[in-house]
């Protein structure tokens, strides 16, 4: 019998969720979808073990305001973000708080599956000691200009003004971006943002000496 797979989708937009639940069930998920927040958050509770693909805009409140709430509720739900584009300072936010991935409008199928996928292979906002180290010995392994990239990033600036505050070209941003996410092993924006979260997050829980 093959294991059951749900998504849960919050989104406003009718059109989105119907297409979703066609990918979705064409790639072996099962699909539920929602279009408000209380909707969502009223079902939480018998939801089962699963992940859901929250986007942050919606009506009468936000995606983020919807995570605080769910995280309150269920501990066992990896949560993935939908942004706009080049709203990373959100997706910084959301991965704080417990978030396992984030997508940029507009995605390809490809990046929204393989993000479900990683989602389900991941335990659900756990993260152990040993991601910690790993996440931690990648990003020391960038040179400072990378290392300014990435912070640039993950406060959500743009290519143009992390170029106008490192006083360097916005092509040189580009190569520095390309190679420090060579260098942390990532493909997507989303990965670099991870490791780099999870690597403050260990700098601010450790002890004072």
């Amino acid at each position: 019998m093959p294991v059951e797979r749900t998504v849960y989708v919050l989104d406003d937009d009718e059109a989105v969720l119907r297409s979703l639940e066609r990918l979705l069930s064409s790639a072996h998920f099962e699909p539920v979808t929602f279009e408000r927040p209380e909707q969502f958050l009223n079902a939480a509770k018998s939801f089962k073990p699963g992940c859901v693909l929250l986007d942050v805009r919606l009506p009468g409140t936000n995606g983020l305001d919807v995570q605080a709430q769910l995280n309150r509720m269920r501990s066992d739900l990896s949560v993935i973000i939908v942004t706009a584009q080049d709203d990373v300072q959100t997706a910084v936010r959301a991965m704080k708080a417990g978030a396992s991935d984030f997508l940029q409008k507009p995605y390809s199928d490809h990046a929204l599956l393989g993000a479900i996928e990683a989602a389900f292979e991941r335990e659900p906002r756990v993260t152990s000691d040993r991601d910690i180290v790993d996440a931690v010995r990648r990003i020391a392994s960038l040179s400072p200009r990378e290392r300014d990239v990435l912070d640039g990033l993950m406060a959500g600036r743009p290519n143009k003004l992390i170029a106008y505050q490192l006083e360097i070209s916005v092509r040189t941003v580009e190569v520095h971006r390309a190679r420090m996410m060579e260098r942390l092993g990532v493909r997507q924006l989303a990965g670099a943002i991870r490791l780099g979260v999870m690597a403050k997050l260990s700098v601010a829980s450790a002890p004072d000496k």
